[in-house]
């Protein structure tokens, strides 16, 4: 495979400070004025992705535009119109650049029908990038617990927002790895229909009470489609494992200050192949990026320009195939982040010390 791979790559601002990276006045304008200027922007190419080379070989290079609407336009607004934004962004792609597969990043994914209506109306491949964040996701939850102490074979995890796409397809992966799962969302019914397609033989049922089910888990991954947190500090078991990955995030702040008794890590935080350089500064250290972001260019350096991760239901067959194509490639977790901040081995060994209830030095 001498030909290059080439991809694209859709970012968005999550928020004003976002948009303050690029504009730093943004962090002096009220949320909705910066909105308001946003909305009267055109979609642009962002940067240029060079370096990204394969453990056997391959290359890919790709190319970041932006969308300029923040997560609350994206989520608030009129779909149609979004998804119009969207497409206009995703057609800078196909007339400044050769990219033959394009990745929709955060709030993009979700918006509408995650995708499909994007595909249908573009000449590129179209990937959400949710395969391969589901695997990190759950890979990095797992790890996680094994370093403070949790016993996998006693466990018990939930999944916050088990009904979404990403959501449904950890609770089915972490069916197989824990004896105890709790799927915790807002519909009963669609909780249900998750619950009798588990694969696995964990004892597992649904709530819609957040309250009641977080407190009793070692392991929590939540990824819902919140705007405002949902994971708050009276919710967390001491000693607890929770790998957040929405985009906002789902946990509070407020928990890093509260509960150092207790481990959150960001989902799907990747290390790259190669001498990867991104043009831009999305706030990753080098050489790493979101697991969207490496699906996307895992199929690249495969030439695999197909619409692989679409819609509300992932196939847990892609999942498991991606995962094995990331490893064949050279992806791979890179460590754990906490709110922007590379987790310590102190972090570590402070919440292992909490569950068996040790006291240590702050």
């Amino acid at each position: 495979m001498s030909e290059r791979g080439t991809f694209g790559f859709v970012l968005h601002p999550l928020d004003k400070l976002d948009v303050a990276r690029k504009y730093p006045i943004a962090r002096l304008l009220p949320e909705r004025w910066v909105e308001w200027l946003l909305s009267h922007k055109g979609p642009m190419r962002v940067s240029h992705i060079s370096g990204v080379r394969g453990a056997a070989g391959a290359e890919a290079e790709g190319w970041f535009v932006g969308v300029p609407l923040t997560a609350r336009q994206q989520i608030e607004g009129d779909v149609g119109y979004v998804t119009r934004r969207i497409i206009e962004t995703i057609r800078v792609l196909e007339r400044e650049t050769p990219a033959k597969i394009v990745g929709l990043g955060a709030y993009t994914a979700v918006v509408g029908d995650a995708g499909k209506t994007i595909q249908e109306h573009v000449g590129l491949a179209v990937t959400t990038g949710n395969s391969y964040t589901v695997a990190t996701g759950v890979e990095g939850a797992l790890l996680a617990a094994e370093q403070v102490g949790i016993d996998r074979a006693a466990a018990r995890a939930g999944v916050m927002g088990a009904t979404g796409s990403i959501g449904r397809v950890s609770a089915m992966l972490l069916s197989e790895a824990v004896p105890s799962l709790v799927l915790i969302g807002r519909d009963e019914r669609r909780l249900q229909a998750v619950l009798d397609d588990l694969p696995g033989s964990a004892a597992a049922s649904i709530s819609t009470d957040a309250d009641a089910a977080l407190p009793d888990c070692d392991i929590v991954i939540t990824v819902t489609s919140a705007l405002d947190a949902v994971v708050h500090p009276h919710h967390l078991k001491r000693g607890a494992v929770v790998c957040d990955i929405s985009r906002p995030r789902d946990v509070s702040r407020a928990v890093a200050r509260q509960r150092p008794d207790v481990l959150v890590i960001e989902g799907g935080v990747v290390e790259t192949p190669g001498s990867v350089d991104f043009g831009f500064d999305f706030g990753f250290p080098p050489r790493t990026c979101y697991a969207c972001m490496a699906e996307t260019m895992v199929l690249a350096l495969e030439r695999r320009y197909e619409s692989f991760s679409l819609g509300r239901r992932l196939d847990y067959d892609k999942v498991k195939e991606i995962d094995a194509l990331a490893r064949k490639h050279g992806f791979r977790l890179a460590g754990f982040r906490s709110f922007e901040k590379q987790v310590s081995d102190e972090q570590i060994a402070r919440v292992r010390a909490a569950r068996q209830r040790v006291p240590v030095a702050a």
